[in-house]
Order: structure tokens, then C-alpha cells, then sequence
């Protein structure tokens, strides 16, 4: 029973690491570079403000950041702003999207459309 006991867990420990080989492989190659789409919706905490109220100000740490984003990975701002993470955090993507125009940065996807 204990060698039973012993298999099931080394193959549930072997499932753990080969599934985490293939996860760091798919984000390796994302929208985002080698950043995971997670970690760069979390860089963007400073735009929580401005991301659930059209009518808010941006603060300007938030324009930094997102001027930043733009200019590493721009093809990774949609898929930030419509990731998990910022859905749980409550965050209007069609709201969110307006941020570059509301920062005034100047070289921003133009007529990006997210989740269309």
C-alpha cells in the first residue's frame, strides 16, 4: 500500500514539473516577450485608478510605465489589459485602452482594438 502511495505521488510530482516546462516555454514566446503577461499587468498597478474611470486622472508614474510597455513590447498592451489578472482587479478594458491617448504618448498603437 505504501509503494502504491509512493508511485502516485512521484508521478503527480513529475506531472507538476513537466506541465511547469511547458508553461515557462508558452510564456517565453507571448505578446509579451520573456515577461509573463501576468507580471506586466502587475507593473501597471500604478494605473488602477484610471483604468476603471474614463473621467479619472492618470497619474504620471502610470504614463511612465505604460510609455515603457509601449516602447519594449507594444504588441503586449492588449493582452495586458484583457488578461486575468486585470479582470480581477476590475478593470473596464475599453476604459483601460484609452490610457496612451489620456498620457499624450505620442508613438501609441493606433486604432489598436483589443479582444476584437
Amino acid at each position: 500500500m505504501a509503494s502504491k502511495m509512493t508511485f502516485y505521488y512521484v508521478t503527480l510530482v513529475l506531472y507538476l514539473l513537466i506541465s511547469e516546462v511547458f508553461i515557462y516555454t508558452a510564456g517565453a514566446a507571448g505578446e509579451c516577450g520573456r515577461t509573463p503577461i501576468r507580471s506586466a499587468a502587475a507593473s501597471l498597478s500604478r494605473c488602477l485608478s484610471a483604468e476603471g474611470n474614463a473621467r479619472a486622472t492618470v497619474p504620471p508614474t502610470c504614463c511612465t510605465k505604460v510609455n515603457g510597455l509601449i516602447k519594449t513590447a507594444p504588441q503586449c498592451l492588449c493582452p495586458v489589459l484583457l488578461s486575468p489578472l486585470a479582470k480581477q482587479a476590475g478593470i473596464k478594458p475599453a476604459i483601460a485602452i484609452t490610457i496612451p491617448k489620456r498620457c499624450n504618448i505620442r508613438n501609441r498603437p493606433v486604432g489598436k482594438k483589443c479582444g476584437s
